[in-house]
């Protein structure tokens, strides 16, 4: 074997030398080279017969560290090594969907073909370790706190809560209807596949801060088509809080594909038709055209009503077989909501989290949307949701009426400056009627197919409220 030579590096103001080798030789005596010689042979033997005497020797000594441990040690080691991190990671709270997530960090969600992303524990990916919540405040969330333990060997203090926990993370909110929705719709969907078995609690998150109730429509959705809604609260509980079984959703509709959205849509449409007592066999004989007008007071109101109200009177009469019927959003219950809108052909409305409830028309039903000025300029993407919304419930967007008239914005740059989103509403007569004409010669149309053909186009199919 040759020598590799190594070269040291050189320093900016000294030089090191090395010293000269030296040459060593051995006497010309024949007694000491054989000495040497069985010496060389008898090192290797002497260093085997030590290895093998120590192998020997750990096979026979004293048992290994875990082995005389006892049961009580090991379990008190493991319940101290539970370690807690904050729900919220500010290194990611301002950009909750760009890559990384900011609720509960540290693990990666499981993805499934055409469903949205989740967390479900105790599963492999947690090494069989149940969640762990230290979250009792509201104002915080990075105060908040998880961990991951086995059941065995919970955290000091924990109380472990039986059955199955649904624990949603949003960034918005549980209250408003359009975000409510968001936010239950794949615990809906988790739970069609999973045999629709009930939860035996909600723990509601936004911001990482804890929450104690959903809006009261949200929650109607969520109880008709999940079964009975306990939010945890936690009160009572001084220590950690862990859970038997978790599934965690902190995406929304994140992953989801839009078949699958459809289903869930349905079945929220036909749970919500059968909890209210809806007829749905005498709204599919009906041939006549239904035009809901779903106004709102306040905020993106008409500025005036009764002209607008009059113009799709006037197409309705003159399109014959039509109906039109004038809401208002506050005058309405669950069920008030759910009745009129399964009986509703075209909706006409203002944006709005009122436009939520278009998932119990019928498919195939027509939306038509209006804005007040500024919405176009200033509102961002989310000025298209319930264009969106209306392709994953199976419905026909019919466009948009933007008002051209209004104030300008007194500093573009600030959205904060821009009054838009509370502005009302003004009108166009010739657009309005040439508009409401088209749609409701659509839908006369449509709806005279289906008589013919016998088709049922309903998303309100007994399957749509069976589990399966």
């Amino acid at each position: 074997m040759s020598a590799t030579a190594l070269t040291m590096p050189k320093e900016k103001h000294s030089k090191i030398h090395a010293p000269p080798s030296k040459k060593i030789s051995f006497p010309n005596n024949s007694i000491l080279k054989h000495s040497l010689f069985f010496l060389i042979l008898f090192i290797p033997l002497l260093i085997f017969i030590q290895y093998k005497a120590l192998q020997s020797a750990l096979h026979f000594s004293w048992p290994p560290l875990a082995s005389r441990l006892s049961d009580q040690d090991l379990t008190s080691m493991l319940r101290d090594s539970v370690t807690f991190l904050p729900l919220k990671d500010l290194r990611f709270s301002k950009q909750p969907e760009s890559g990384h997530t900011w609720f509960m960090s540290s693990v990666n969600d499981t993805f499934e073909p055409n469903d949205p992303q989740y967390l479900y524990f105790p599963s492999n990916s947690s090494k069989g370790r149940v969640l762990c919540l230290s979250a009792h405040d509201r104002h915080d969330g990075a105060k908040n706190l998880y961990a991951f333990a086995w059941r065995e060997a919970l955290p000091q203090g924990a109380t472990l809560l039986p059955g199955l926990t649904y624990v949603s993370s949003t960034y918005y909110d549980h209250n408003n209807l359009w975000h409510g929705l968001n936010a239950i719709v794949p615990f809906i969907g988790w739970n069609m596949r999973k045999g629709c078995v009930v939860p035996a609690r909600w723990v509601l998150f936004h911001w990482g801060e804890l929450r104690s109730k959903m809006g009261k429509w949200v929650n109607s959705v969520a109880q008709v088509t999940i079964g009975n809604v306990e939010i945890e609260t936690f009160e009572g509980i001084e220590g950690p809080a862990c859970f038997e079984e978790a599934v965690v959703f902190r995406h929304n509709h994140g992953g989801i594909s839009k078949a699958r959205l459809r289903e869930v849509y349905d079945r929220i449409r036909c749970k919500a038709r059968e909890f209210c007592k809806v007829d749905t066999e005498k709204i599919r004989d009906n041939k006549d055209v239904q035009m809901t007008l779903f106004l709102r007071t306040g905020a993106r109101s008409f500025k005036n009503e009764s002209v607008v109200v009059r113009v799709f009177e006037e197409e309705c009469r003159k399109a014959g077989n039509c109906r039109v019927k004038v809401e208002k959003t506050d005058n309405l219950s669950f069920c008030d909501q759910v009745g009129l809108m399964s009986e509703t052909d075209i909706l006409v409305t203002p944006h709005g989290a009122q436009m939520t409830n278009i998932m119990f028309m019928e498919r195939n039903s027509s939306v038509m949307e209006f804005y007040p000025k500024g919405w176009e300029e200033f509102a961002g993407i989310g000025q298209y949701v319930y264009k969106w919304f209306s392709d994953w419930a199976g419905m026909k967007y019919q466009g948009v009426w933007r008002d051209p008239e209004g104030p300008p914005c007194a500093d573009p740059t600030d959205r904060s400056h821009c009054d838009f989103k509370d502005r009302q509403i003004g009108h166009d007569t010739a657009y309005f009627s040439k508009w409401a004409s088209k749609v409701f010669e659509d839908m006369k149309e449509y709806k005279q197919s289906i008589a013919i053909k016998g088709t049922d186009s309903s998303a309100t199919r007994t399957s749509s409220c069976q589990c399966r």
